[in-house]
């Protein structure tokens, strides 16, 4: 073989090569796309939500998909090794990603104030979507979950779940039940009027209404008070200090939610930033 033709097989095998690297990385960046990608396709926009598989953000929501992209960029802090009472520095929470959420541009905006576990808290903030959407076309509409109180159980993943929160509720919930995407969720997004369907009373959870841009906020002021509690209670199996107990719990949130120094003294910055209260 001469040497152009060696060289010309070294270019086709390299094209060959860059191909094969492109088509990996596309298989791999598919199965980790964030809830707020972008790259709506036309006929999927036509379907009623937007082209990512996991994203059900209605068409014509330009502005909260925006936010959903900066949101999946924003950092989350899970490295604590202990924290304070009173946190009194923004590296100490979620400060970047929260205050995407009080600049956010659209509208309307409107933060539920949640408090109790076995409430219809996930189905209230469902329906709020669906009739600000569909029947005053919102696309844009923002739903917040100001989240305190035993709500705040939900935000914790399985390991907190498994280690305490299964003790706590003396083995009533012995993991996130609010995490699971029920079969509706499996739904063809475009019958938005599926009585069985995605956004239907049977599809109540914190998953799929990340899906739609609801954003759930956690509460520091609830991480200090419950692990006092658990302290007293005598559940803490790895002898762990009130301010280690504090930290492993705020480096267990689930994936999404935005840390706050405190909610009630959140939902103030909240409203000054236009959102609605809800109850």
């Amino acid at each position: 073989m001469d040497q152009p033709e060696r060289r010309m097989d070294m270019i086709n095998e390299s094209n060959l090569l860059s191909r094969r690297e492109a088509m990996k990385r596309a298989v791999l960046g598919a199965g980790v796309v964030a809830v707020g990608a972008m790259g709506a396709s036309t006929s999927a926009m036509a379907a009623g939500v937007s082209g990512n598989p996991g994203n059900l953000l209605p068409p014509g929501a330009s502005t909260l998909q925006e936010l959903s992209n900066r949101l999946a960029k924003a950092p989350r802090r899970r490295d604590f090794k202990t924290v304070p009472m009173i946190l009194t520095s923004p590296d100490q929470w979620d400060s970047e990603a929260l205050n995407e959420v009080l600049h956010y541009a659209g509208g309307p905006k409107q933060v539920w104030d949640n408090t109790v576990l076995k409430s219809p808290w996930l189905n209230l903030m469902r329906n709020a979507m669906n009739c600000q959407i569909w029947s005053f076309k919102h696309a844009d509409f923002f739903c917040v979950s100001a989240t305190h109180g035993s709500a705040h159980l939900a935000l914790y993943d399985n390991y907190i779940w498994n280690k305490y929160l299964a003790t706590l509720t003396k083995g009533k919930w012995k993991a996130n039940a609010w995490l699971k995407q029920p079969p509706a969720s499996a739904t063809n997004p475009a019958d938005f009027e599926d009585a069985e369907g995605v956004f239907s009373p049977h599809d109540n959870s914190i998953i799929v209404l990340q899906r739609r841009g609801a954003v759930f906020m956690a509460c520091h002021n609830e991480v200090w008070e419950l692990t006092m509690g658990l302290h007293k209670k005598g559940i803490n199996p790895s002898k762990l200090s009130h301010v280690e107990m504090a930290a492993e719990f705020t480096n267990h949130l689930i994936p999404g939610v935005i840390l706050t120094p405190g909610i009630v003294g959140t939902l103030p910055e909240l409203e000054l930033a236009g959102f609605q209260y809800a109850k």
